[in-house]
């Protein structure tokens, strides 16, 4: 009988001690958690008229993204968005992004080329879509999705948990795809009456396969009366922009006499084939709104388009806002466009599919404490004051280059 109560004793000794291991362990691991991503905070949301959501909008996050798009996580809270769109261009691939140097610099390490290329795309994963915790997160390519050692067909695979969403593959399955769950880089899904598209262009041009994807999206969506409205997402923008000069059949590409087939035929790829959605997204215009947004150039402008003749106009938007390296304006950019801005284009839907696009600004102090514990204390300011080529044109060059097999 004493030999029983002894083992009972000693039994339940053993569980209050793990008991108490336990507790403690799980403590730490929140606190680790929360340390580094800390809880979403319930802003009190910014109220709508009855029938409106909203949706937010950025590209470009290579450079000072890991500062800028947990910024833009926890700013836009306050409009309790329905998703965030990222139209591309995660890291810079080509050399080291500034962020990722310094928070290794931080850590008294160096960064090489050899672990930038493993890390690139899992640190954009835990530090640039985890800050957006339960806000759904769609994501584009971009042309740095492409430079070697990285390609198309590895960035499908390393983001196809984003790219085969329920809400896209059920889309896929109502296209009548035979495939419905293989990721794609090009997609579309329809929320409360609004078409959005998201195009690939990472290569300079939209391929045959993607153009005849293209049509039969369109088609559908002129004969549905229950698409309201078309939100076309890309990286470059499409041909003959106030852009054109970082866009689908880029100026300085097109204008250039050269011998090289290859890029002449690449550089007329993107010419037609991004003149061939702008002609199509014209002519479903007359039936119902159509929306253009784009990225790839680091600033934000409004107006794209406004150099075409009114009746050959479409309302677009560049986004380029989230982190990049900022670029100079064109000199003919509409008069409420920025640079040297970091930023989201906030969309706000009303129950008719009519959407009014606003951007929002970032400034220094949005970035949260739990960001900038992970760098030296010059880094964030750098990020927000001189990650610019308006103030240096060899910015590009502020770390290493990783050449391809480095």
């Amino acid at each position: 009988m004493q030999k029983n109560w002894l083992a009972f004793l000693a039994t339940a000794l053993l569980f209050l001690v793990l008991g108490i291991l336990f507790c403690h362990l799980w403590l730490f691991h929140r606190h680790s958690r929360f340390r580094h991503h800390p809880p979403p905070q319930h802003a009190q949301t910014i109220p709508l008229n009855p029938g409106e959501w909203r949706f937010i909008v950025s590209g470009d996050s290579r450079n000072c993204g890991d500062v800028v798009m947990p910024a833009i996580a926890a700013d836009s809270r306050k409009f309790a968005p329905s998703f965030y769109w990222h139209l591309g261009d995660l890291r810079a691939i080509y050399k080291t992004d500034e962020d990722m140097e310094a928070a290794s610099a931080n850590n008294g390490l160096i960064l090489t080329c050899d672990d930038y290329h493993r890390r690139a795309w899992p640190d954009f994963i835990s530090n640039q879509i985890a800050p957006f915790a339960e806000t759904p997160f769609f994501l584009g390519i971009g042309n740095h999705e492409t430079i070697p050692p990285k390609d198309e067909d590895q960035f499908v695979s390393q983001f196809s948990g984003w790219l085969s969403t329920p809400a896209l593959n059920d889309q896929r399955k109502a296209d009548g795809d035979k495939n419905p769950t293989a990721p794609k880089p090009y997609y579309h899904w329809i929320n409360r009456g609004v078409d959005f598209i998201f195009l690939d262009n990472a290569s300079g041009a939209f391929s045959p396969e993607e153009l005849s994807w293209f049509d039969g999206v369109a088609a559908r969506a002129q004969n549905n009366d229950a698409v309201l409205s078309l939100v076309v997402g890309m990286h470059e923008a499409l041909p003959d922009s106030i852009s054109s000069d970082h866009a689908m059949c880029d100026k300085k590409t097109s204008d250039k006499k050269t011998n090289d087939k290859k890029a002449n035929d690449k550089s007329q790829a993107g010419c037609d084939s991004g003149r061939h959605v702008y002609n199509s997204l014209l002519n479903l215009q007359k039936r119902k709104p159509v929306y253009v947004l784009a990225s790839h150039s680091h600033f934000y402008m409004n107006g794209i388009f406004n150099n075409h003749p009114p009746d050959q106009r479409l309302p677009g938007w560049i986004v380029g806002t989230a982190g990049a390296v900022r670029y100079a304006l064109p000199h003919d950019a509409p008069a409420d466009s920025a640079t040297d801005v970091y930023g989201y284009l906030l969309g706000t839907a009303d129950k008719a599919g009519k959407i009014n696009f606003a951007f929002q600004k970032l400034n220094q102090d949005d970035v949260p404490d739990y960001v900038r514990q992970r760098y030296p204390a010059w880094f964030v300011p750098w990020c927000f004051a001189q990650n610019s080529q308006n103030l240096a044109t060899k910015l590009e060059e502020t770390t290493h280059r990783c050449p391809v097999g480095d």
